[in-house]
C-alpha cells in the first residue's frame, strides 16, 4: 500500500535547508558557527567532526526529498449525489486536510467526482480515480464506497456517511477494518430519533417510511427502526423509490395511512426532499429527518450528526493516513454528540406544536 509522504518543513535551526537537493556552504556555516573561524586543534576537530555529521544529515535530507516543496498528491473525492448533509461532509473533509497543511493549489489536488444518484457512474468513477492511481480516495456515502472497495485493494479508501460499514461489506469490522479501508459512520440513534417523535406526536401510531431499497444503508435504517416501533406498538408503513424523481408519488401514497414520515439518510430521498416537504405541507403530515441539515429544507425536527464534523473527522483519519498510518488497523470512528434543530414555522405548517422542552433543549431554533 502506498502512503504519500507527510509535508515536510525545513528545520528552523539557523534557517537551513535544502534548495533543489544542494547544500549550500552559508547554510553549514550558520549551523556550524566557530568551525570557519581560528580554534585550538582541539577544538577543531570536535568542531569539523560536527559539521561532517550535520553536512552528512543535510544530504540525507535532501536525497530523501526532505525539500519536496513542489511535490503534490492527489486526493480522489467520489460522492454518490449533491445534496447539503453530503455536500457539507465533503467541506468538512476538505477544511480538515488544509488545516492539516494539504493546501489545494500547493500541495494538494481534491478531483471531486459527483454521481449524481447513477450506480453505474459510480462504479465509473471508481474505476478512473483507480486508473489515475490517486494517493487516497475520499468516497462519501454507502454506495460510492462500496464501488470504490471493489475497484482498488491498494489504495487508501476513506469512507464516510456509511451507515453500516460491516453490513455493507466494506470492512470486516468497525473496530479492525482490515486491508485498505477505514473512515466513519453515520449510524442514526434511531431509539433516540423515535423517542422525540413520541414525545411531540405522543399519539403516533403509524409511522411512514420512504427510501431506495438498493441503498443498504436504508435498508439497515429500516431493520433498527423496526426494532424500536415495535416495543411501542408504532407501525411502520413503507414507500420504496428506485430514483429521485419516484419521491413525490411515494410521499404521496402515505397521506392517510400515517401520522407521520420519517427520512433516513437515504441520499435518493433526502436529495428531493423538497417534494416530501411539499406532500406533507399540503397533507399536514409531520415530517422528521435522520440529518439535521434537511430541516432548514422543510422538516420540523432531527436529532442527528453533524455532516460537516463529520467530514472532518475524516480528514483527520486521512491526515494520519497520508503520513504513514495503515487505514486497516484504524478504527471506524462516529460521532457521539448529537444535534437537535427543530423548525416550529415547518412543525405549525404541519398541525402540529413542538413542546416547550423540546425547544429548550434544541441546540439550533430556526425562525
Amino acid at each position: 500500500m502506498r502512503h504519500p509522504a507527510a509535508m515536510r518543513a525545513g528545520s528552523s535551526r539557523a534557517g537551513v535547508r535544502s534548495r533543489n537537493g544542494q547544500i549550500h556552504e552559508k547554510d553549514i556555516r550558520g549551523l556550524t558557527g566557530p568551525f570557519f573561524r581560528d580554534q585550538s586543534d582541539g577544538e577543531e576537530v570536535m568542531r569539523t567532526s560536527r559539521a561532517v555529521l550535520c553536512l552528512g544529515v543535510l544530504i540525507g535530507f535532501a536525497s530523501a526529498g526532505w525539500a519536496t516543496e513542489g511535490k503534490k498528491i492527489t486526493i480522489g473525492i467520489s460522492q454518490i449525489v449533491e445534496h447539503p448533509a453530503l455536500d457539507a461532509a465533503r467541506q468538512g473533509f476538505i477544511d480538515a486536510l488544509q488545516d492539516a497543511g494539504y493546501v489545494e493549489g500547493r500541495n494538494v489536488v481534491f478531483d471531486v467526482q459527483i454521481a449524481q444518484g447513477n450506480m453505474a457512474t459510480a462504479n465509473s468513477i471508481a474505476k478512473a480515480l483507480v486508473g489515475r492511481n490517486v494517493d487516497l480516495i475520499h468516497s462519501i456515502a454507502t454506495p460510492t464506497s462500496q464501488a470504490c472497495v471493489n475497484a482498488t485493494q491498494k489504495i487508501p479508501i476513506v469512507i464516510s456517511s456509511v451507515t453500516d460499514p460491516v453490513g455493507a461489506g466494506l470492512v470486516k469490522s468497525l473496530e479492525q477494518p482490515g486491508g485498505n479501508v477505514t473512515g466513519t459512520t453515520d449510524r442514526s440513534p434511531v431509539d433516540r430519533q423515535l423517542e422525540l417523535m413520541r414525545e411531540i406526536q405522543p399519539r403516533i401510531v403509524k409511522l411512514g417510511f420512504i427510501y431506495n431499497a438498493g441503498e443498504d444503508n436504508s435498508v439497515s435504517s429500516l431493520k433498527q427502526l423496526r426494532d424500536e416501533t415495535v416495543r411501542h406498538g408504532i407501525e411502520v408503513v413503507e414507500a420504496t423509490v428506485s430514483n429521485s424523481s419516484g419521491v413525490l408519488m411515494a410521499a404521496r401514497s402515505l397521506v392517510g395511512k400515517v401520522d407521520a414520515i420519517t427520512i433516513p439518510t437515504d441520499n435518493t430521498v433526502v436529495s428531493a426532499f423538497e417534494a416530501v416537504v411539499k406532500v406533507c405541507e399540503e397533507s399536514r403530515i409531520p415530517l422528521y429527518a435522520a440529518d439535521i441539515d434537511s430541516v432548514p429544507r422543510g422538516a420540523i425536527a432531527a436529532l442527528a450528526i453533524d455532516y460537516y464534523r463529520l467530514g472532518r473527522q475524516s480528514g483527520d483519519m486521512a491526515v494520519r493516513i497520508l503520513r504513514g498510518a495503515q487505514p486497516g488497523t484504524m478504527p471506524v470512528e462516529t460521532l457521539k454528540d448529537l444535534k437537535l434543530v427543530v423548525s416550529p414555522k415547518a412543525a405549525e405548517k404541519m398541525g402540529v406544536t413542538l413542546p416547550d422542552a423540546v425547544l429548550k433543549r434544541a441546540d439550533k431554533v430556526l425562525e
